[in-house]
């Protein structure tokens, strides 16, 4: 009678009432919780609280998540308790021929329905909430992230009241509705057993208090809506899309949480000159052919004043040169990017006589000339 229980369907015919009643009968209860017949009760509680999570009809969206609940809950609550499950070893079911149809919530969980709620992603008492955060966007030029700049912003603030902070009231009462809780709880009872359903307090907004005489300040409403002025200090070497987060100037927090944060968000303008990428600056330069040819020295616009760059002989279009130390600074340290410079030649469109025959004559094979290369081009440039 140890072994395995049967399976099978019992049919119980009342005699001249043609109704037939189907019953199941000698589940598995051990394979419906996926267990061993030697497993513990904590094992078996384990594995329970697992497939309750996966299953339970508010939490699944599985089809037949319902009846797939029941079957296991049924389980459970055989193989649960020592004596049951004894028994159901013994002859096969639970006691009486089935199990019994209550949740038992309480042995689910352990800790009863408070912790039915919090496994579910619920709680039974309002939690203190941070208040929203605020948003404000700062417009700049290239030249200003370079060297950081100060400015003085105005944004939409929540000025708690001071009379009362932030209460609405001179004088506070325990709330009728929730008794002090912040919560109205409802219990309601189904064929799976016993659920609770906690909602926010709507008299008191979740604080369990209520005002028994108004604020005269603010007039209940805790306080008001003001435009705040603050300084604020970009650094030098800030970038397009960084922010600046300044704690405690959002919005006010509920239930007596804390304020919001405010985030600067920093947009840099596009620069008729530099593209930058991280704390580099590219720009482009654009020479004539005999510069690029005998090489030379020109003058390169950077991003606090010019500097010199040295052209090497033979230099072909769209080479890029490196400048050391003159991109963009680091926030925070006295190290700077590297400007990278592409270099265009520019081929004339139109050449004088005697630069087109001083460029031939250059190029000549058989040329008798004291003058090098270099030295014939270089006269007619």
């Amino acid at each position: 009678m140890g072994g395995k229980p049967l399976q099978g369907i019992l049919l119980l015919i009342k005699p001249f009432r043609y109704k037939i009643t189907i019953a199941m009968v000698a589940k598995d209860y051990y394979e419906t919780l996926g267990v061993s017949r030697n497993a513990t009760q904590e094992e078996i509680k384990k594995a329970f609280r697992k497939l309750a999570r996966e299953w339970h009809p508010d939490v699944s969206k599985n089809t037949g998540a319902e009846a797939r609940f029941k079957e296991i809950n049924e389980a459970f609550q055989t193989l649960g308790e020592p004596e049951k499950r004894k028994h159901y070893d013994q002859f096969g079911s639970a006691p009486n021929g089935q199990a019994s149809s209550g949740a038992g919530f309480e042995d689910i969980f352990g800790r009863g329905f408070e912790d039915i709620f919090e496994s579910f992603g619920f709680s039974q008492t309002q939690k203190k909430r941070k208040g929203s955060d605020l948003r404000y966007d700062i417009e700049m030029t290239l030249e200003q992230a370079f060297d950081g700049i100060t400015k003085k912003i105005r944004f939409p603030h929540f000025e708690e009241c001071r009379t009362c902070k932030g209460t609405g009231a001179s004088i506070l009462k325990t709330c009728n509705e929730c008794h002090g809780s912040g919560e109205i709880k409802r219990v309601q009872r189904s064929f799976l057993g016993q659920f609770i359903s906690v909602t926010t307090c709507t008299r008191c907004r979740g604080t369990g208090k209520m005002a028994e005489k108004v604020c005269r300040e603010c007039g209940g409403s805790g306080g008001s809506q003001i435009e705040k002025e603050m300084e604020i200090e970009i650094p030098a070497g800030a970038d397009d899309g960084q922010y600046i987060r300044f704690t405690g100037e959002g919005g006010p927090g509920e239930n007596g949480g804390p304020y919001g944060d405010l985030y600067v968000l920093i947009r840099v303008k596009e620069h008729s000159i530099f593209e930058r990428e991280g704390n580099n600056l590219y720009c482009t330069v654009y020479i004539d052919l005999g510069t690029a040819m005998l090489g030379g020295e020109v003058d390169v616009q950077t991003i606090d004043g010019k500097a010199k760059l040295i052209i090497p002989p033979g230099t072909q279009s769209h080479t890029i040169f490196r400048m050391k130390g003159e991109g963009m600074p680091t926030p925070g340290s006295a190290k700077r990017g590297d400007q990278m410079v592409r270099v265009v030649v520019e081929i004339p469109k139109k050449l004088t006589r005697q630069q087109e025959d001083g460029i031939r004559g250059a190029f000549e094979k058989n040329a008798e000339t004291k003058k090098g290369f270099f030295e014939r081009v270089k006269e007619y440039f």
